[in-house]
């Protein structure tokens, strides 16, 4: 093997031009892709944690139905307190939670007492809600950064809209499950950056003052956020808290709890998968690249050397040592392509971290990206890039072995 590698790098200097040429294309290739997966991940992780950090969690148990007939905010279709106690016990005894929160979600009247607008709320402990959804503080940019009992916070629209600023008085109005009404004034606490998906636009009030508003006896859950210490196992976590509660049934034998994961609730969840197809796509190009490169080099040696195949041929090198010579020289094109690429691509995602490169997203201004890769990343890219390169040599290294020597030697 090693001498078959010594004439492999021994060819491929015979026509350095046409070597160089194919590894720079090898490069050029492996670097796009590493830069590509690097930037296009890091964005997709800071968007997936901006529509979970800022409102919603990284998952949410309800009550079965809920989410069918969430636009509507049914307050009948809210946890009760024993079933949420029980959801509460099982929630505090998994390793995997960093927090959790209950909320009661509901819609009202917004009123300054010269005009009024419909509002969605939820009702929060705010210690517990800070921490499940821990860029919620940032998100308040009008204010104080706290929530205590006869507060609101209302999102920035609205406040702009009714002219509304903290410190202000508000009423809340709003229907309990029961239809009455009930209104209850409120000092606004602080206003709150619109967040991307799902409850971005809510207003938040102290969870014992939407239990008052909403004349609720004992307390009534509509749903609880969850944020966990990894969010790569939120997959994982969401099967085995299914697991956990399907055993928890009604009097009818009908499922008390449904969980939903962050991309069964948000719409964010498609242009992460749209960022995956690209990727994927972009690594489909670089297996293109490499095939068509390798192939055309690997063609072009077989027929420039045919009289030096012959010759080997006739002196006795059995046919698959000649398959394995040119698979050899194949394999080197790859590999160096590979070793070249890495370390520029690796050197260009140091440069852009240190660059600090910012950008918008929706309502939020001044992201910084940090582009990041994992070492199992690029073992794939460099492991597909290898493979292919041998691969593409297979077929004309198969015609170099299974020439007739003295056909080949009477080649001009």
């Amino acid at each position: 093997m090693g001498n078959l590698f010594k004439i492999a790098i021994r060819n491929l200097s015979r026509y350095k031009r046409r070597t160089l040429l194919t590894a720079s294309l090898i490069t050029i290739g492996v670097v796009f892709v590493l830069v590509f997966i690097s930037i296009s991940g890091s964005f997709k992780n800071m968007m997936i944690a901006q529509v979970t950090d800022a409102s919603l969690g990284h998952l949410q148990v309800h009550r079965k139905g809920y989410m069918a007939a969430i636009d509507s905010l049914p307050l009948n279709m809210n946890l009760r307190l024993q079933a949420y106690k029980k959801l509460e016990n099982l929630l505090k005894s998994q390793p995997e939670i960093e927090a959790f929160s209950p909320r009661i979600k509901f819609g009202g009247m917004f009123s300054t007492f010269v005009e009024t607008t419909s509002i969605r709320l939820n009702g929060v402990y705010p210690d517990q809600e800070f921490k499940t959804v821990p860029l919620l503080p940032s998100r308040i940019i009008k204010g104080e950064k706290s929530l205590n009992k006869g507060e609101i916070m209302i999102p920035e629209l609205l406040s702009i809209g009714m002219g509304v600023k903290p410190g202000d008085i508000i009423v809340i109005v709003t229907t309990n499950k029961d239809s009455s009404v009930n209104g209850k004034k409120f000092k606004v606490s602080g206003v709150l950056e619109s967040a991307q998906g799902l409850g971005g636009r809510d207003g938040y009030v102290h969870i014992e003052d939407a239990m008052e508003v909403l004349r609720m006896e004992e307390m009534e859950i509509s749903e609880v956020a969850i944020h966990l210490k990894d969010f790569s196992k939120e997959a994982a976590f969401t099967e085995k808290l299914e697991g956990l509660l399907e055993k928890e049934v009604n009097q009818k034998g009908k499922p008390i709890y449904e969980v939903h994961p962050w991309e069964k609730i948000s719409p964010f969840y498609n242009i992460a998968r749209m960022i995956d197809v690209m990727t994927i796509s972009i690594k489909i190009m670089l297996i293109a690249v490499v095939l068509i490169s390798i192939m055309n080099v690997m063609i072009m040696a077989v027929y420039e050397r045919i009289r030096e195949i012959g010759t080997i041929a006739a002196i006795g090198t059995l046919p698959r040592k000649i398959l394995a010579m040119f698979m050899m020289e194949g394999f080197s094109l790859g590999a160096l392509g590979v070793i070249i690429g890495n370390i520029i691509g690796l050197g260009i995602i140091l440069i852009l971290n240190l660059s600090g490169l910012s950008f918008d997203f929706g309502r939020q201004k001044g992201l910084i990206l940090k582009a990041t890769i994992a070492p199992v990343d690029v073992l794939i890219v460099s492991g597909i890039v290898i493979l292919i390169s041998v691969l593409a040599s297979l077929q004309p290294a198969l015609k170099a072995s299974r020439m007739e020597p003295i056909k080949a030697l009477r080649h001009v």
